[in-house]
């Protein structure tokens, strides 16, 4: 009997170490999915952006997508949402998502990110009990099943990075002689501005029979080709883009446009009429962008990942508001500031004002960083030269919004974006978030502990 209970243990000891294995197997394998979603309102809404538009949308001119990137090392799942909108939803709405699809699918993060259209619907960080949009509700739920839906289809995958020049805009804070900022909204003749980021960055993820399932497009420039006087929902420029990568790589490709940090880079050619001929120029401004992506994109030879491995952090950064509210709407009213205006004024300099600083680390190879808000190109440049990991992006409109975070020299220079109610964070949050950003990247990579 002794030597059997030894065969038995003896038994269950080789059982548990194979199950180990077989565990540790699973945990280090690398899996992607992609999906997108139609999310263009059906119903006619005020846009984005731009105040002084005669009235609500009056219909479509090319859809609005969200579309997922949905990825698997094992015990981590991790969604990236890109939005073809002017900001992310608020903070309520994103939850309604994740929530759902960490219950249904297994999504342990979910990270949404904005393209910054000004061609998109409207959108509030916080509505009265019941008053949430049919649209944005119907857009949420068809976030939710397209995650769900990636979920069913993740399959081992591979993974390449590749990088890329192109200038389809310019600084729009050109700083005279005086020292004063003069704002260059248009610069239709490429002249020469500083600084500017050319990169266009890219990731490319293939399955392992050969199919391109994702192209991720890094770039930063505000997608404003469409003016106020276009009525019709736009994801402007990056929509275009999108359509020259999925078209040539097929059905198959999602192409996701990751915003990066563009709060003082406007494209060549901004808010143009329709008269001007603004549908034409956004198509050659995006087909521009996207030829030089997809040149890129074919050059990458995606490799299975030597650490398959996803790390995600979402850290925050406890906020003052900059100035006094009360005190600068009181002078906006003195220089004509609409009575309906000022109500929306006042609404958003009272909302929430933590920021936070999204950190994803994949493979212990690409390093990701999002802002919540419109950050100045400086700061995306900086990231880039901090990160410590072999390739890294910048995401701008990332889980939230709270308006421009302008560099603390831009703060003194002043200029749009730079200063009054668009610019309500205190100065530094910007740079107080990318060394947030840093720290977190460096831990996760191991180089800094915090306990000794």
């Amino acid at each position: 009997m002794p030597q059997f209970f030894r065969i038995l243990c003896c038994a269950l000891v080789l059982l548990l170490s194979i199950a180990k294995i077989v565990h540790t197997t699973h945990a280090k394998e690398f899996r992607a999915a992609a999906a997108k979603a139609d999310i263009t309102p059906t119903d006619l809404v005020m846009q984005w952006g731009y105040s002084d538009r005669s009235g609500p949308a009056i219909g479509t001119h090319d859809p609005l997508y969200a579309k997922i990137l949905l990825l698997d090392d094992g015990s981590t799942r991790l969604a990236w949402v890109t939005l073809d909108l002017g900001r992310p939803f608020g903070a309520e709405s994103m939850n309604i998502v994740r929530g759902r699809v960490q219950k249904s699918a297994g999504v342990t993060h979910v990270c949404f990110s904005a393209s910054h259209t000004h061609s998109g619907p409207s959108i509030d960080d916080v509505y009265e009990a019941g008053q949430r949009p049919a649209w944005e509700t119907t857009a949420l739920d068809k976030i939710a099943a397209a995650i769900e839906a990636a979920a069913t289809h993740l399959e081992p995958a591979i993974i390449g990075t590749g990088e890329g020049s192109t200038l389809i805009g310019h600084n729009r804070r050109y700083i005279q002689p005086d020292g004063k900022v003069k704002m260059l909204w248009r610069n239709a003749t490429k002249t020469p501005t500083h600084p500017v980021d050319p990169r266009v960055g890219v990731i490319r993820i293939d399955s392992l029979n050969g199919r391109t399932l994702v192209v991720v497009v890094n770039y930063a420039c505000h997608p404003v080709v469409f003016g106020p006087d276009n009525l019709q929902y736009s994801a402007d420029f990056p929509g275009a883009t999108a359509e020259v990568v999925e078209g040539s790589f097929g059905a198959d490709c999602v192409c996701l446009y990751l915003q990066g940090a563009p709060g003082d880079i406007n494209p060549y050619y901004d808010k143009m009429t329709l008269d001007e001929g603004a549908e034409t120029l956004m198509r050659e401004t995006g087909r521009q962008l996207g030829d030089e992506a997809l040149r890129v994109a074919k050059t990458i030879v995606p490799a299975a990942p030597k650490t398959p491995e996803i790390q995600v952090a979402f850290d925050t950064r406890h906020c003052k508001l900059r100035y006094d509210g009360e005190q600068l709407l009181k002078k906006l009213r003195a220089q004509g500031l609409p009575p309906e205006v000022e109500d929306r004024y006042r609404k958003y300099l009272a909302a929430p004002m933590d920021c936070v600083v999204t950190s994803v680390l994949i493979n212990r190879d690409i390093a990701l960083m999002g802002i919540p808000g419109e950050p100045f190109v400086e700061f995306g440049l900086n990231f880039r030269d901090r990160a410590p990991a072999a390739n890294s992006y910048f995401a701008g409109y990332c889980n939230g919004y709270l308006g421009y975070f302008p560099t603390i020299r831009a703060a003194v220079e002043g200029g749009y974006g730079a200063e009054g109610v668009v610019a309500r964070v205190e100065v530094g949050t910007g740079e107080a978030m990318v060394d947030m950003a840093v720290i977190r990247l460096l831990t996760m990579q191991g180089l800094l502990k915090s306990v000794p």
